[in-house]
């Protein structure tokens, strides 16, 4: 597994965030540019466990799939509309800080 946590934006966040990140020198993809536009949440989900990758979302469905399953490398859940894009990136620099990805495996994070 990978040293540091890698992440998927889900479509509904900013690409700012994605931006920001990568100036951090931290690896992200985004829905758009991986393809997965419009796509389910279970394309979303093969996605991020193929790639291992923590998803950051504003889709509570996330939250319902993580009630049913910790088969999944990570979810960042942040509800849209409460927190700026500022800290929002705020938040995913002090998780990949933090935690390794084998800490983020079935794990929930809220924003």
């Amino acid at each position: 597994m990978n040293e540091r946590v890698r992440f998927h934006l889900d479509e509904h966040i900013d690409t700012e965030v994605a931006r920001a990140l990568r100036r951090y020198g931290i690896d992200v993809t985004t829905t758009v540019e991986v393809g997965l536009r419009t796509s389910l949440d279970e394309a979303q989900l093969a996605f991020i466990r193929q790639e291992q990758r923590v998803i950051v979302t504003h889709d509570k469905d996330f939250l319902s799939i993580a009630s049913r399953t910790s088969n999944h490398p990570g979810i960042t859940y942040c509800k849209q509309g409460t927190r700026s894009i500022g800290k929002i990136i705020e938040s995913l620099l002090l998780i990949y800080e933090v935690y390794t990805p084998e800490e983020m495996v079935g794990r929930v994070e809220f924003l």
